[in-house]
C-alpha cells in the first residue's frame, strides 16, 4: 500500500461535531450508512449560543488489515 493509497484510505476513528442541529444528525447517518458505529455517548456543551456536540465514531475493519503507517507487527 503507497501513501495515495492509505490517504484514501477511510479513517477507522473519527469524531464528529457542530451545532446540535439537522445538518449535524444527517452528518452522523451518512457515516452510519458508511459503515461507521457509535463509540460512546455523545458529548454535548454550551458556548453561550449554540448547543454544540461531539459523538465518535468508529469503523471495523477485518483482522487482516493494514497496520496504521508506523505501527509494525510482532
Amino acid at each position: 500500500m503507497d501513501g495515495d493509497e492509505v490517504a484514501d484510505a477511510p479513517l477507522r476513528y473519527r469524531v464528529l461535531t457542530g451545532p446540535d442541529d439537522h445538518v449535524f444528525c444527517v452528518r452522523v447517518s451518512a457515516a452510519l450508512d458508511e459503515g461507521y458505529r457509535l463509540f460512546g455517548p455523545p458529548a454535548v456543551t454550551f458556548d453561550g449560543s449554540s448547543v454544540i456536540v461531539a459523538q465518535a465514531i468508529v469503523l471495523d475493519t477485518p483482522t487482516d488489515a493494514v497496520p496504521p503507517l508506523g505501527v509494525t507487527e510482532g
